[in-house]
């Protein structure tokens, strides 16, 4: 039965996964928190000003040739001249209505616990709908920068768009990598799911969990998307509340206690297995 939940859940991920994806982050995560009132807030498009999102860091510096992990906030009726980028960013949607597609395209507005993914060189605009809106993006090379359609071009990626109802979720304890509590659930977003190969998830925890997650590999970064963490690395510290946009990271073999009142979704991005129990 596990066999064939895993041959499902890799036919029904297929359409997350059909871009070129990075296979590994050689930069070691270390154990650290940022809560969503201490992100360091800028302007995604400095030479654009307070015409541009804003920008929040998470980790890494997007404006250097390194993985990045930030936070973005549009205002409502805010849509970007048709652009590309040089390179290929992943995102999830935290709060709001956010459209990403060719400037031809119908709104397809994408609520929060959505996912869609930019290709480099594809020329697109970003619009958002909701009173408040804020996605997370994740790149694997930088810097991000943003271009003219005039130097569009394919990089053999396309985009992908899936809105939350869409999202296939599934018991963790279905999927080898992961050993899970009852209840724990996980959607796969992209990369693979091989040994020691850089993917990202959402782990979705129910009202009232009150367990651990244990990384056990070199590279852990954890964001929470809805819901709400208490966490602390050890339960001799004070818990740390990590609301929608807070981030954490953890060493190979660290663990983090953590707990929930309600259901809380959290996107993982990690070079490997971890644990929850």
């Amino acid at each position: 039965m596990k066999k064939q939940l895993l041959l499902a859940w890799a036919i029904a991920t297929t359409v997350y996964t059909n871009a070129q994806t990075p296979t590994t982050d050689p930069v070691k995560s270390q154990n650290e928190v940022v809560t969503a009132d201490k992100v360091e807030w800028g302007w995604l498009n400095p030479l654009r000003g307070d015409k541009s999102p804003a920008a929040g860091k998470l980790w890494g510096d997007r404006t250097k040739n390194e993985p990045a992990g930030f936070l973005v906030k549009f205002n409502k009726g805010f849509s970007s001249p048709p652009h590309i980028h040089n390179i290929t960013y992943r995102g999830v949607v935290i709060q709001g209505l956010l459209h990403n597609d060719d400037e031809k395209a119908e709104k397809q507005w994408l609520p929060a616990g959505s996912y869609w993914q930019q290709p480099a060189g594809e020329a697109h605009i970003t619009a958002a709908d909701g009173e408040e809106n804020m996605a997370f993006l994740d790149i694997q090379e930088g810097p991000y920068l943003v271009k003219p359609t005039s130097e569009a071009f394919d990089n053999g990626e396309r985009p992908v768009n899936v809105d939350q109802s869409n999202m296939v979720w599934l018991h963790a304890n279905d999927i080898e990598w992961v050993a899970d509590k009852s209840n724990v659930e996980t959607a796969f977003l992209w990369g693979s799911h091989d040994e020691n190969q850089l993917r990202a998830t959402l782990l979705k925890l129910p009202a009232g969990f009150n367990g651990s997650i244990k990384n056990l590999s070199p590279n852990f970064r954890a964001v929470v998307i809805s819901g709400n963490l208490s966490h602390q690395f050890s339960k001799k510290e004070a818990k740390n509340e990590l609301r929608p946009g807070s981030y954490f990271g953890a060493e190979e073999n660290a663990k983090a206690f953590i707990s929930t009142t309600k259901e809380t979704v959290i996107y993982i991005r990690s070079n490997g297995s971890f644990e929850v129990k």
